[in-house]
C-alpha cells in the first residue's frame, strides 16, 4: 500500500512495523518515524487505527491465557529463524 505521496518513511516500511510500534518495540528514532509517517499519511493512519482495533479486540478475548512455554519457546525459534535466513 502506498498513498503516492513521498515520506521519509515509505508507507510499505511503516506498515510492516506497526505491530512493532503498537507493541511498544521500536527505539525512540523508530517511534518517531513512524509517528510522523501517521500525521502526514491519512491511508496508514486508517490502517494503524485497524491494526489498533483488532489487536485491542484479541487482547480482550485472549488476554487473560497464560501461554504455555513450550509454545511460546517454539515461536521465539521459529522468529528466530526467520530473522536468520532474512540477514543471509
Amino acid at each position: 500500500m502506498s498513498c503516492g505521496k513521498p515520506h521519509e518513511t515509505p508507507c510499505t516500511e511503516v506498515l510492516a512495523r506497526i505491530y512493532a510500534y503498537l507493541d511498544g518495540e521500536l527505539d525512540n528514532r523508530g517511534c518517531s518515524d513512524i509517528k510522523q509517517h501517521l500525521d502526514e499519511c491519512g491511508p496508514c493512519l486508517r490502517e494503524y487505527g485497524l491494526e489498533e482495533s483488532v489487536k485491542k479486540l484479541v487482547h480482550k478475548s485472549c488476554g487473560c491465557d497464560p501461554v504455555p512455554q513450550d509454545l511460546r519457546a517454539k515461536v521465539l525459534g521459529r522468529i528466530e529463524q526467520v530473522r536468520a535466513n532474512l540477514v543471509e
